[in-house]
C-alpha cells in the first residue's frame, strides 16, 4: 500500500466513525422522543402511564376515523356509479322503446284528446290499440275491465284522464309478475357457485348475442365468467361465440362441429368447478319445442351436469325475438310445457314497434321477464325494470294534456 493511499485510508476511516456515532446519538434521541423516556423525575409512573393510554386511544380514533370517511367515500363512489349507470340504462330503453312508443302513444293521443267524453266507442277504440300493440286479447280485456271500473267509481268524464289510467293499470300488472324481483340478478350466492345458466330458444331469435351480452353484464358484476360453446350444429356457432367472449373477456369451452352438446356442458362446468368460476353459460342449439329428438337432447345436458352439480341448471332461459310479437308469447307457452323456464329475455325491442308483448308475457306467463335487449351493443341488454319500461312506453303525461 502506497504512502498516500494509507494517508486517505485514516481519513476516512476517521470520518466514517465520526458519521456512524452521530448517527447513533440521532437514534437514541427518536427513540427517547417516541418512547417518552426522557421524562422528569417528579411526574408519577402512573400519570405516565394513563397519559400513554390516553395518547394511544386517541391514535386509534383517528385510525378509525380515517376508515369510517374512507368507508362513505367508497360508499358514495359506488352509488354515484350506480345512479349514473342506472341513468344510463333508462335512457338506453327509452331509446330502444322508441318504435313502440311512437305507434302506441300517438294512437292513444288521437283517441284522448281533450274534451272527448267517455263512452262505449271510446273503450272500444282504446281496446282495439291494445289488442294491435301486442298486449293480447286476455291481458287487454283485463285492462279495459279495469278502465270501466275506475271510471265508475271515481266518476272519470273526460277522456284525457284515461292515459293515466292505463299506465297505471299496465305497471301494475308488470310489477305484480314475478320480473318485479330483478334487483337482484347479479348477486349470486357463494355456496352455490358455479351458478349455471341454460340458454335455449328457436334459431334467429339472438341466443349467441345473447350470451356475450350476458357475459359483459355479469363480468362488469365482478363476476368470473365461462361460456359453454355447446350448439355444435351451426356451424359459424362457435366462431360466433368465440368473438363474443373476446369481447367479454371471459373463457370458453368448445369443441369441433357435430360434438356432443351434452358433452361440452359437461366439460364447461368442470372447468369451471376446477377454475372456480362463479358463472357458467351454456349455448345451445336453435331448437323448436315439438322437435321430440332435440328437446331429448336439452335433457341429456341437464342429467350430465347434475353429476356435477345436482342442481344445476339453476336458470333456464328462453330467449325471444320482440319482432314476432304475439307468435314469441306462443313460443313461450309451448316451451314452457317442456322445459323448467325460470326467465325469458326479449330481445330486438329497438328494431319493432311490438313492444307492448312484454305485458303479456309478464302478466300471462307468470314466467319473469329477465332481461330485454335494446340494441346491438355489448352494454345493450338492460335488466327489465317494470317501472322503467311504463316510463319509456308512455309519453310524459303534461305533453298530451298540452295538445
Amino acid at each position: 500500500m502506497s504512502f498516500f493511499n494509507k494517508i486517505k485510508n485514516k481519513f476516512t476511516e476517521k470520518n466514517s466513525s465520526q458519521e456512524q456515532k452521530q448517527e447513533i446519538e440521532e437514534k437514541k434521541e427518536k427513540i427517547n422522543e417516541a418512547d417518552l423516556t426522557v421524562i422528569p423525575d417528579d411526574i408519577p409512573e402512573k400519570q405516565i402511564n394513563e397519559e400513554k393510554i390516553e395518547i394511544e386511544q386517541e391514535k386509534e380514533q383517528e385510525k378509525e376515523e380515517g376508515k369510517s370517511f374512507f368507508k362513505k367515500m367508497t360508499s358514495f363512489v359506488d352509488k354515484t356509479k350506480e345512479s349514473i349507470s342506472s341513468a344510463l340504462g333508462i335512457e338506453k330503453i327509452k331509446e330502444g322503446l322508441s318504435k313502440t312508443r311512437t305507434t302506441f302513444s300517438e294512437n292513444l293521443r288521437r283517441v284522448l284528446r281533450t274534451g272527448r267524453k267517455i263512452d262505449a266507442d271510446l273503450l272500444d277504440e282504446i281496446e282495439e290499440i291494445l289488442i294491435t300493440s301486442d298486449i293480447g286479447v286476455d291481458t287487454t280485456e283485463q285492462i279495459i275491465d279495469s278502465l270501466k271500473s275506475r271510471v265508475k267509481k271515481e266518476n272519470f268524464e273526460n277522456a284525457e284522464n284515461l292515459y293515466k289510467i292505463i299506465k297505471d293499470e299496465i305497471n301494475q300488472i308488470l310489477i305484480s309478475s314475478p320480473s318485479a324481483e330483478n334487483d337482484k340478478l347479479y348477486e349470486i350466492d357463494s355456496e352455490n357457485t358455479p351458478y349455471v345458466i341454460l340458454v335455449i330458444g328457436v334459431n334467429g331469435v339472438g341466443k349467441t348475442t345473447t350470451i356475450g351480452k350476458l357475459a359483459y353484464n355479469y363480468k362488469n358484476a365482478g363476476k368470473d365468467v365461462i361460456i359453454g360453446a355447446a350448439d355444435t350444429f351451426r356451424a359459424a356457432a362457435n366462431e360466433q361465440l368465440e368473438i363474443w367472449a373476446k369481447r367479454a373477456e371471459v373463457d370458453i369451452v368448445q369443441q369441433g362441429l357435430g360434438a356432443d352438446p351434452a358433452a361440452v356442458a359437461f366439460d364447461t362446468l368442470k372447468s369451471a368447478q376446477a377454475k372456480k368460476k362463479d358463472v357458467v353459460l351454456i349455448d345451445t342449439a336453435g331448437r323448436l319445442h315439438n322437435k321430440t329428438h332435440l328437446m331429448a337432447e336439452l335433457d341429456k345436458i341437464t342429467r350430465v351436469m347434475k353429476k356435477l352439480k345436482p342442481n344445476a341448471p339453476d336458470e333456464v332461459y328462453l330467449i325471444l325475438d320482440a319482432t314476432t310479437g304475439q307468435n314469441a308469447i306462443f313460443q313461450a307457452k309451448e316451451f314452457s310445457k317442456v322445459a323448467p323456464l325460470t326467465g325469458i329475455v326479449l330481445t330486438k325491442l329497438d328494431g319493432t314497434a311490438k313492444g307492448g308483448v312484454v305485458i303479456p308475457i309478464a302478466n300471462e306467463l307468470k314466467i319473469p321477464v329477465r332481461y330485454i335487449g335494446v340494441g346491438e351493443k355489448i352494454d345493450d341488454l338492460q335488466v327489465f325494470s317494470a317501472n322503467d319500461f311504463v316510463d319509456a312506453l308512455f309519453e310524459d303525461h303534461a305533453t298530451l294534456e298540452n295538445e
